[in-house]
Parts: structure tokens; sequence; C-alpha cells
């Protein structure tokens, strides 16, 4: 047995005991500079494997094993590409290195799955890297400034700790399987001068839960990416260059070795102890993590992606098979993934007949690196469209469907994802997760609904995927009198544009068989079609229903907001409580022909709520009359209908017999708005009591009521700050989107059990002052008086 063997003791996680097994008795240390030299030396030498110098020297500074990476490194007559690990993958060999490296030395990489989420800190831009032509196992990450590194690193790290952790797993059995990582070089948009690191593009669960382990039981998921942001960056860390010109990557990484070193030290002393705690596991558990960094690519003959383009899309081959065959992403995840890379390829293969610089603009709108705002200009003519989103999805939806690109774009999707066919509904289910980026956040209550949508064919009619060219206006109403004229191009701008409007806004969804049994209120439908058929239907030359239909939507159309055509009461009562409302109704209305706004009012000259039922109804007049003739159409006469507001933010989940008892509700709704108004009271009457507090005097001694009338102001203002936080909570929780929780489950129980505890306690005080009055009792206690008991 070895003189210092690995110990294994139990420790307390929180409220759990863990086993923590395989503590070894002293941490490795950082390289020196002579082990760095040593792994720069060998990987230059090995013609397989292809890094800039500083890029090796990431390497070095980064693994544990310098030494045993140098043998991996280092060419034989027997093996002429070293010991490297080597992967084949589609159109390219990858080699790497499988060791073990710091934690501190690790970044987070850019996630595949969040492509379909809206971030509130954009992914940085991604180039790749080559040398005299050949692929470099290397891609640049391009940031704004230091800060926006920095916010996309914790986002980065809180955003999967918020989703899954698997802290006391690593801490018990420290991480066990390979991150796939490589080397990145970080440089910035504002002249910051860049460095080289390594990330880990898969395995990012992991690196996050050894972050949470270190930070400790008590701490959160903001608290575990802080300490990852301020140990990789320092707590203050500047782009000015230091004195002696020392470049920042070194400075850097001269602040994470110190780091290291403090935990080194502490660790010592944590595992001297006969029983070691909690520290020293946490230390032991997470110091090093085990990896395969990738150094080498090269591409397959004939494979004709550009030498920048291999090494990227070789890694994202990597990671899209082990999420599907191991742990899969989300179909929306998937989705983005294929599109986007099928997309990248197809501008590399230059086989398309569109030029590679309009696909190139494409690709950036496509994946939200090119905002909204900037579309006029990328849209060549003399009348831009609009900067608006609706524009971007209209352009987005007209470029990917050209006859030149479609067929190539389809074929590549299907290479990646292993399918043999693909149709129109294969690809709109592709396109739906690129339409919606820049409404995910606003409209994420009817996400499914939309997306399910595209999967039945979204905007793709058969005219939208012919030749046409998109019509500019600031008023789509205008494109109506030369739609019903047969002018194609106006026909195919307002499908489009109306068609994903009135998917985004729940007002044309998946028709499924109980749509048929629903009333019009709860989504119901006069007849079953896909929905690219009934987007066709309504863009017909003589279909003016239709065509005035698709107008209003698109120019109703707001994308931060859903329509209160798609909210529910639920949903509108939690707005008002949180003040989450426009001052402007945003609502979907009929379309009546004969109306001059050609809006359908009902007998009280209020505007009436536009339903899918409606939609569909519009598409085909004819056929829904076929399948609800008039003399079967037994509906009762309307009931009453509302005045006002009440009319316009009518729900479509609401039925006829709902809104006839919608009295209760509407004064649920004043007394919701009467405890809203009485919060501002409160928090004066706290904020007065803390002044009374303030303004105290430094007695030695204060009689207990005095310190009890204290502790009560104190009571009161700090349950009245935790309802502004909470409603400043349900405020942001639409900026943060859906790629993380606004608050976790896990700390929502937490504070579901202390307000139990806190109701209950407060509970209990109220009892025992105001005290029912039991004449039984009192006679008891006069008895008792009266014998002297």
């Amino acid at each position: 047995m070895p003189l210092h063997a690995p110990r294994s003791f139990t420790v307390d996680w929180g409220s759990e005991s863990v086993l923590v097994s395989n503590v070894e008795p002293e941490l490795p240390a950082t390289s020196r500079d002579a082990d760095i030299a040593k792994v720069v030396a060998a990987g230059r030498a090995n013609p397989l494997a292809l890094l800039p110098e500083t890029a090796w020297q990431a390497v070095a500074r980064a693994t544990t094993g310098p030494d045993g990476v140098a043998v991996q490194l280092r060419t034989t007559a027997e093996e002429p590409a070293g010991l490297l690990m080597v992967e084949n993958v589609d159109g390219a060999t990858l080699r790497s290195i499988v060791t073990r490296v710091h934690l501190s030395e690790l970044l987070p990489g850019i996630q595949p799955r969040t492509g379909m989420e809206v971030m509130e800190i954009p992914d940085p831009q991604v180039q790749g890297i080559t040398d005299e032509g050949r692929p470099c196992a290397i891609v640049r990450y391009r940031y704004q400034n230091l800060t926006h590194l920095r916010n996309h690193v914790w986002q980065t790290v809180h955003g999967t700790l918020s989703l899954n952790s698997y802290a006391p797993s690593v801490l018990a059995r420290k991480v066990t399987r390979n991150l796939i990582t490589h080397p990145v070089e970080i440089a910035f948009d504002d002249g910051t001068e860049p460095f080289h690191v390594l990330v880990v593009r898969d395995g990012i669960t992991r690196l996050a839960s050894a972050w949470a382990v270190l930070a400790g039981p008590d701490a959160g998921a903001a608290e575990a990416a802080t300490l990852a942001v301020d140990s990789l960056f320092g707590k203050n860390a500047t782009a000015v260059p230091a004195p002696g010109g020392v470049p920042l990557g070194h400075r850097l990484a001269a602040g994470r070795d110190k780091w290291r070193q403090a935990l080194r030290e502490e660790f010592a002393q944590e595992n001297a102890v006969e029983e070691p705690g909690l520290r020293a596991a946490q230390i032991a558990q997470t110091y090093v993590l085990p990896a395969q960094i990738a150094v080498g690519a090269e591409g397959h003959p004939g494979h004709l992606l550009a030498a920048e383009d291999i090494f990227d899309d070789a890694i994202r081959s990597v990671l899209a098979s082990v999420h599907v065959e191991f742990k899969q992403w989300d179909p929306a995840a998937q989705n983005v993934e294929v599109a986007t890379r099928a997309l990248k390829r197809v501008i590399q293969l230059g086989e398309s007949l569109v030029p590679k610089d309009d696909l190139q603009v494409v690709h950036g709108l496509a994946v939200g690196r090119i905002p909204v705002e900037e579309l006029p200009r990328m849209v060549p003519g003399d009348t831009p469209p609009p900067g608006t989103a609706l524009w971007r999805s209209v352009y987005l939806v007209y470029w990917l469907t050209r006859p030149e690109l479609l067929d190539h774009l389809k074929d590549q999707a299907k290479a990646i994802k292993g399918g043999k066919r693909m149709g129109l509904k294969g690809f709109a289910e592709l396109l739906g997760p690129l339409i919606d980026l820049p409404w995910r956040s606003h409209k994420k209550y009817v996400t499914t609904q939309a997306r399910n949508a595209w999967n039945n064919g979204g905007v793709l009619t058969s005219d939208v995927v012919e030749e046409w060219t998109p019509r500019p206006t600031e008023d789509f109403t205008a494109l109506v009198a030369p739609a019903l004229a047969g002018d194609t191009d106006a026909r195919c701008t307002l499908a489009v544009a109306g068609g994903v409007a009135l998917i985004a806004d729940k007002l044309l969804t998946r028709n499924v068989g109980s749509a048929l049994m629903a009333p019009k209120e709860k989504g119901g439908v006069p007849f079953r079609a896909d929905v690219n058929q009934v987007v066709e239907d309504l863009s017909q030359r003589h279909n003016e229903l239709g065509l005035w239909t698709l107008a209003l939507a698109a120019n109703r159309f707001r994308s931060d907001a859903l329509p209160e055509n798609a909210v529910t009461a639920r949903q509108l009562i939690r707005q008002e409580k949180t003040g989450d409302v426009s001052d402007t109704a945003y609502v979907h209305f009929k379309v009546d022909l004969d109306s001059p706004d050609k809006i359908a009012r009902d007998a009280d000259g209020v505007p009436i709520t536009l339903h899918q039922w409606d939609v569909v109804w519009a598409s085909n007049p004819s056929r829904a009359r076929k399948a609800h003739p008039p003399k079967a159409l037994l509906v009762p006469s309307p009931a009453r209908p509302a005045t006002g507001r009440a009319a316009a933010t009518a729900s479509p989940g609401d039925s006829g017999a709902e809104v006839e008892a919608d009295g209760p509700a509407g004064a649920e709704g004043v007394a919701v708005d009467e405890a809203g108004a009485g919060q501002p009271v409160t928090t004066a009457a706290a904020t007065e009591a803390e002044g009374d507090h303030a303004s105290g005097t430094d007695e030695p001694f204060r009689p207990a009521s005095q310190r009890a009338a204290e502790q009560k102001q104190v009571l009161r203002h700090s349950v009245t700050a935790a309802r502004d936080a909470l409603d400043r909570l349900l405020l942001l929780e639409p900026e943060v989107g859906g790629h993380t929780p606004i608050v976790p489950l896990p700390v929502l129980d937490d504070l579901h059990k202390l307000l139990i505890g806190l109701q209950t306690d407060v509970e209990n005080l109220r009892r025992k002052t105001t005290p029912e009055e039991d004449p039984a009792l009192e006679d008891v206690e006069a008895q008792e008086a009266a014998v002297g008991v």
C-alpha cells in the first residue's frame, strides 16, 4: 500500500450526507515554463496537430500532466501521428489529447442547445482559423469587450446550473467522464489584445457543477457563476496593459495561478487533520477534471467545406452525435443546429446559384448575429424593408426557400440528420426556431403551439417556394389590392407576413381532431387542414376575406408582446398584478369586408376579437359552410356583448357562459387592483418606520416592548421588500427568456417552506393577540378564582 493512499470520508452537503471517495493527499502543481516548452515543442513537431504557438501554451498551461501530453504528441516511425486519439466524423478526422486539466483553465464554450433560446448576453461571433490553407484545431470567439466575455461566461454557468446540477455526484466521485474541449482565441471588437484559452464544448453541465461544488452547499447558481468569473478573470480584471508590457493573457494566467496556489495551501491545511471536512472535499474533487483536447483536424478528400469551417463543423458533428445517441437536445435545439449547419455547408460548397456574400447575410440574420435593425442595409434596392422582426421573418423565409437554394439546403439537412427524405413540412420544422428568434421571450407562453404549426407546414405554400420577390411596405393593407389583381409578389408577401403573425400569436395552430369538437372561443376550427394549406388558401387572389385577414394580422403584429387573443384570463390577471400591461391594447380583430376599416363590430360598435375559427373559415368559406350549413348550425344567440375595454380584452379561452359570469372575475380583478394599490401604502409605512428606527437612540438598555416595536417594523419592511422583489422578478421574467428559469425550482421550494413557516408564526402571533372569547372558559376561570385555585 502506498505511503499516502487516497482517503474516503463522509461530509454533510446541505441536508444530506455524502461519502467522498478517492481524495488524493496532494493537489497537482501548475506546469512550469520548462514543462510548457516541452509540450509546445512536441506539438509543433507533430505534422497532424496544427495549432498556433500561443494555443499550445494554453494547452500546456491547462494540463496537469505535461510529460504525458508530450508523449502523446511525439511521433515515431511506428506512429507517425503520435498516440493521439482519432475520431472520424462527417467529412473530417479529429485528433485529440486525453489528459487532466485544471478547472480554472477551462471556459464554457457556446452551447448548441441554447441556439433556440433568446439569451440576454449574445453569443460571440465564431470564426475559423487556418494556417497556409490547412484547418487549425481552433476557432476565434470575437466578443465586444472584456465585459461581454465576463457576462457571457457568467450567463452560461448560471443558466446551466439553473437547469441542472450534478454537484452531489461530483462531490462524491469527481467528474469521471472526459470533457470535450479545444483551444480558442478570444478576440475583442474594441481593440483589447487577444489571448488563448481552452473552452468546453461538451460537458458544460459537469464543468458548471464543479464550480457549484467549490462554491458550497448554500451557494446558488448566481454565487457559483460569480465565483467562476472572478476566479477565471479576477474580480477587477482590466484590459489596460500592465507596466512592462505584460500581455493580457499572461496577466490573466498569472492571476489564475495565484488563485490555484491559494487553494493548494488551503487544501493542505484542511487535509492535514485526522478527519478532513467539507472544504477539503470541495477542493480535492474539483481541482482537476478529465478532458479530451482536440489539437488536429483534417478534411476528407471530396469534402468541399472551406478550410476555416472544417474544424468547427467536425466538433459540432461530434456534439450532435453525442446528444442524439446519449442525451438528446430537444427538437427545437436539434432543428437550429441542423438548419444553421446546413446553411453553412451550402455557403462553403458553392453549388448554389446564390452568391456567397448574400448567403453570409442570410446566415447572420438566421443566427442573430446581424440585428433586426440592420435589415434595411442588407437588402438591395430602392425601397428597403422596415427594420422590424416581422420583415426579418419575411426575408428569411424568402431567402431560404428560393428554388436555387431550397434543394441544396434540404440535401445538406438530410445528410446531417441521416434521413433519406425531407418534404416541405420537414423543412418548415427547421425554420420555426430560426423565425421566432426576436420574439421568443415575449411570446414564450405560445412557443410550443407556434412551433407545432411550423412542424405542420408553417407558411411554406406552393407559391412561396416558387419565384417571387417581397414587396416592402409600411402598411400591409396596401398590398391587398395588387394581390386581388393577381400580383404574386404581393400575395406571397401577405402570405408570409400574415401567416407568421397568425402563427406567432396562436391564431393559427396545428389542427388536431379535438379542435373540431371545441367551440371557437376555445380554439376550435370549422374543418381540419394543414397550416400551410390554410395560409395558401388565405392568400389566393380570389379570396378577399383571406387577404384582408392576413394584411390586418401583419399590420397589428408586435414582437414585444402577446395579443390578448392568445392570453388566458389567468395571464391577464397576472399581467395586471405585475404591471406588465401596455398602454394600448394589442388585439387582432375579425374582418368585415363591408366595414370602411375592414374591422367587424358588434351591435354596440365594439370590435369583435379574432379567433382561430375565423381564420380557418376565411381560408375557405365554401368548405366551412358545407361543414357547418346554416340549417345545422344550432348556435344560441350570442351573449350580451361587453362594452369598452372588456370586449377588446376578452380571452379566447372564455366561452359564452364564462363571459356571462364574468362579474365575479371582474370584481376579483378590482380586488387585485386594490391590493396592488395598497402596496405603496405599505411601503411608505415601512419606510417611515425605518426612518423612526434610524433616528433612535443608542441606550445601553431598552425595555423589551421597545425592542419588539423595532423588530415589528423590520418584519413589515422585510415582507414588503420581498413582495417588491417578487414583482420585479415577474417583470424581468420575459427579458430573461426561456433559456433558464427566473428562479430555479429548488430555490422556489426553499422559499415556499420559509413562507409557510412565516405564515404559521404570524398566525400564531395573531391568535395570541386576539384570543377568541369563550364564555364557558370565563366561567371556569371565575370559579377557580373564587376557590383560590
